[in-house]
């Protein structure tokens, strides 16, 4: 009841993450008229306006924003190669129980999207397929509707991982202080940190702990699921899975298809990674930059000639349309709450309900009710990111410790909105009110760890 009730909610009530974008940017409008005019005169709306506009534009996020589709396009791409695939069939026919099933391919997709979210989605949406397939093919009885829920399990992991927009942003020299250009407190921008290394906030203790318990327990919690459950037989749609082939292959220039060629350029790419970042490598500093150019190089080894990396290209790019269109309107909302001073009236009113205890606790729910409504991590991180790097710096809070809380807030909610699991969906042929059942268990239990992790661990 509960679960046709959401299902209900998102398709009839809550518009598409376009229309919300546009909504939010009305309301910081609104909001910033109302609680940042001094003057009271009407002549205001033509100055936030300019506010938006120069959001907008903003030269640092648009690139954040380049970044992140590239996060996201080489992530699928790597995923779409021949080795990829090849491990995909190896793991599957190790299979012989349901049990074993969905333990390989939740531990899989989670750890596959700790490094690289993009790569998490689209493996445990194809190996989840491919288990379904494997499992009719060989008799073996499967709740094939779980099998779908373990395969979307990476994206309740990600932001906690080494492509998580709000820590890799962090990570970049001067990104905390751009977050604050145009805000009108040189003393306050000052006392910010040049960046946030890895070492603080991804590869730190508490978020490797935080990350293993939850590697153990989620596999636990389908495997107990998977007891009490009735198998399902699965009804595959005609989607191909195999999307990546030339179109003509006798139009193929052989440069275009040399093995040779793409392997010695993607080995020029990765060793170009290491001459570039390999001492931030060492300080545990991985920057998008970074991220973006190592999978570059290995998605173009991995496909050995570039008309595999060009086909699969193709496949992947549409799933970036989101965050190249929504982020300008992100960026603009920022504008809005940086020129205007919103961000200082909606900083003080976190500092006014929060302490040192419970500001974390408060970001982490804050992110998670704001991630149905705008679930991108680097849209929320751009919106969000300000306003509780202020409070922190204002209750004495360490910077880092907020910015993992919004991050797990962020990750947590993405059981609930189903607007990553589309691809996961159209590639199993599963819908959403199948495997949100699933997904909300799994949520509160990994609401049980983040939120015991900040209070206990960090």
């Amino acid at each position: 009841m509960i679960v046709k009730f959401i299902e209900k909610l998102f398709k009839s009530y809550i518009p598409s993450s376009f229309s919300i974008a546009v909504v939010l940017t009305l309301i910081s409008f609104i909001g910033a008229f109302c609680l940042t005019n001094e003057s009271g005169e009407s002549k205001y709306l033509i100055q936030i306006l300019s506010y938006w506009e120069k959001g907008v534009w903003d030269s640092s996020l648009l690139v954040f924003a380049y970044q992140m589709i590239l996060i996201l396009i080489l992530g699928h791409i790597i995923v779409l190669s021949p080795t990829i695939e090849n491990l995909i069939s190896s793991l599957t026919k190790k299979i012989k129980t349901s049990s074993q099933a969905l333990a390989i391919l939740s531990v899989a997709t989670m750890l596959l999207a700790f490094f690289n979210w993009g790569m998490g989605l689209i493996f445990g949406a194809i190996f989840a397929r491919k288990i379904g397939e494997h499992c009719e093919k060989n008799k073996i009885k499967i709740n094939y509707a779980l099998v779908g829920a373990a395969g979307y399990i990476g994206l309740m992991v990600w932001h906690g991982g080494i492509s998580g927009s709000a820590p890799i942003k962090a990570a970049e020299n001067k990104h905390v202080k751009d977050l604050f250009k145009g805000v009108d407190n040189d003393k306050f921008i000052e006392l910010l940190p040049e960046n946030i290394s890895f070492s603080d906030t991804i590869l730190s203790n508490s978020n490797l702990i935080t990350f293993g318990i939850t590697l153990v327990i989620v596999p636990i919690v389908f495997w107990l699921l998977n007891k009490y459950l009735s198998p399902t037989k699965p009804k595959f749609n005609n989607i191909s899975i195999n999307e990546v082939k030339a179109n003509n292959e006798n139009e193929i220039v052989k440069v275009d298809s040399s093995k040779t060629v793409g392997i010695i350029f993607g080995i020029f790419v990765i060793i170009s990674f290491f001459v570039s970042y390999g001492h931030d490598i060492k300080s545990l500093r991985i920057t998008p930059n970074a991220l973006n150019l190592f999978m570059f190089g290995l998605a173009i080894i991995l496909h050995k000639n570039f008309v595999s990396f060009l086909s699969a290209l193709k496949t992947a790019i549409g799933g970036a349309s989101g965050i190249l269109i929504q982020f300008p309107l992100y960026f603009g909302i920022m504008g809005i709450m940086k020129y205007s001073g919103l961000i200082n009236v909606l900083s003080d009113f976190f500092i006014s309900i929060s302490s040192q205890t419970t500001l974390p606790i408060f970001t982490f729910f804050s992110a998670a009710i704001v991630n149905i409504f705008v679930p991108s991590g680097g849209g929320q991180w751009v919106i969000q990111g300000p306003i509780i790097i202020e409070a922190a710096m204002n209750l004495g809070v360490p910077i880092e410790k907020v910015i993992m809380s919004l991050a797990y807030g962020d990750q947590l909610t993405n059981m609930l909105q189903p607007f990553w699991a589309l691809p996961l969906l159209a590639i199993t042929g599963l819908k959403a009110n199948e495997i949100l059942p699933f997904t909300l268990i799994v949520m509160c239990v990994g609401g049980f760890i983040f939120v015991g992790s900040i209070i206990f661990i960090m």
